[in-house]
């Protein structure tokens, strides 16, 4: 039937409320109209058989009992009727036999007073509440579900429309609500809306990464001959500045085109089941750092090696950049190896609050305390492991702070 808190029940809740809330007051309308009614009837017939009790010559037949004696009558009608000469007042004192009375101040000061039984009446209003609110219920009970069914329509097209929008929120920019260009109600232009904001998305991402890839491939040929160049300088202070500058501008080419081949979902993984410690501790040191590996047993993954040592490798470049000191001798980055996780954590100032709420973001280093780089590390390490099937996640340490990458390896 769905969940209690979804439009459909809150529309379905609301026409109840509305039906109840016309229900009552048209109840209330009625009874007051039918208990006027009934009041104003009742004091009529109970004039009427006064004035014919009391005519002179009235003629034999059925009569109203006259009473003279004010201790039988209610002290209200007494008051009355000795200050305005003739009046009338419902009596519920006994509540299953209510009286009606009329009474009259007679020439010589004394009243004279009859009294109808309006039990008749009582029954016949307590009998109309009854069948009002009981075809009320029966109503209710008609149009709370029909209201439900109803809304499900609408309700299912807003669900289709949130589900597109989670797909799209994901990464899969092709999910579309399937809504057309058609005008229509509020939910099929939200629908249009979603779709041409999900165009626009797609359109400008496919442009990023031709750009990203263009770029890539144009710096590539002078990067060769900056290389060779740099290679032939003669050796000195100079020189080694040269080379050190055209290695990172290599790197970043390199990333470039990687990050532009994930991005184009070029990339395919060759698994094979690996020693999951030895293959960590190797790409730990091909990096030439310094980081303590903790192997716990002898685990094996099925997984890609080259895409998990470029993982492992860009994990502990990070951790090592952003948590070792400068100049601090010891090594403050630990990997430690599990059944099928890989945990990277160094001591530093930790991930900054935007990496961990939106994930890492090419050329984007977050937090000024996290160091220098180009922010491409982190984003090769998550698409990496989306290619071989892992998860990547990136927290901070609770105990004595510091950055914790995790990688878990599918079973």
């Amino acid at each position: 039937m769905g969940y209690w808190r979804s439009l459909r029940w809150k529309i379905a809740l609301l026409v109840a409320v509305a039906c109840c809330s016309i229900a009552f007051i048209v109840g209330l309308l009625v009874h007051g109209s039918t208990y006027d009614r009934s009041m104003n009837d009742g004091a009529a017939r109970a004039y009427t058989a006064l004035d014919s009790a009391l005519a002179p010559t009235r003629e034999s037949g059925d009569v109203a009992h006259v009473v003279y004696n004010p201790q039988e009558m209610p002290a209200e009608l007494v008051r009355k009727a000795r200050e305005n000469g003739r009046a009338d007042l419902y009596d519920e004192s006994r509540r299953y036999s209510p009286r009606m009375w009329a009474a009259e101040r007679r020439d010589d000061g004394s009243l004279a007073a009859v009294s109808l039984d309006m039990t008749p009446d009582q029954l016949s209003r307590r009998a109309l509440d009854r069948h009002m609110w009981k075809y009320s219920l029966a109503a209710l009970a008609v149009i709370v579900p029909l209201s439900a069914f109803a809304a499900e329509l609408p309700n299912r097209r807003l669900r289709r429309v949130a589900r597109t929008a989670r797909r799209i929120a994901s990464g899969d920019l092709a999910a579309r609500t399937g809504a057309g260009r058609r005008t229509g109600d509020e939910i099929t232009e939200i629908s249009a809306s979603v779709d041409t904001m999900a165009d626009s998305l797609q359109d400008r991402l496919l442009n990023e990464q031709r750009f990203t890839a263009d770029v890539a491939h144009e710096l590539r040929t002078p990067l060769m001959g900056l290389v060779t160049s740099a290679g032939l300088l003669p050796e000195g202070e100079a020189t080694e500045l040269v080379r050190d500058r055209v290695r990172v501008l290599r790197t970043l080419v390199e990333d470039l085109l990687e990050i532009s081949r994930l991005d184009a979902d070029a990339e395919q993984a060759d698994i094979r089941p690996v020693p999951l410690g030895e293959v960590v501790a190797e790409s730990v040191a091909r990096t030439g750092l310094v980081a303590r590996v903790t192997v716990s047993g002898k685990p094996v993954a099925e997984t890609d090696p080259r895409r998990l040592d470029r993982i492992v490798a860009n994990l502990v470049t990070n951790a090592h950049r952003h948590g070792v000191e400068q100049g601090q001798e010891r090594a403050t980055v630990e990997v430690t190896v599990g059944e099928r996780t890989v945990v990277v954590r160094d001591h530093g100032p930790g991930f900054p609050e935007s990496l961990l709420a939106d994930g890492p973001r090419r050329f984007r280093t977050g937090v000024a305390e996290r160091g220098r780089g180009h922010g491409l590390g982190l984003t090769i390490a998550l698409g990496q492991a989306q290619v071989i099937g892992a998860t990547l996640t990136f927290a901070n340490a609770a105990d004595d702070g510091g950055a914790v990458a995790t990688l878990r390896l599918p079973g």
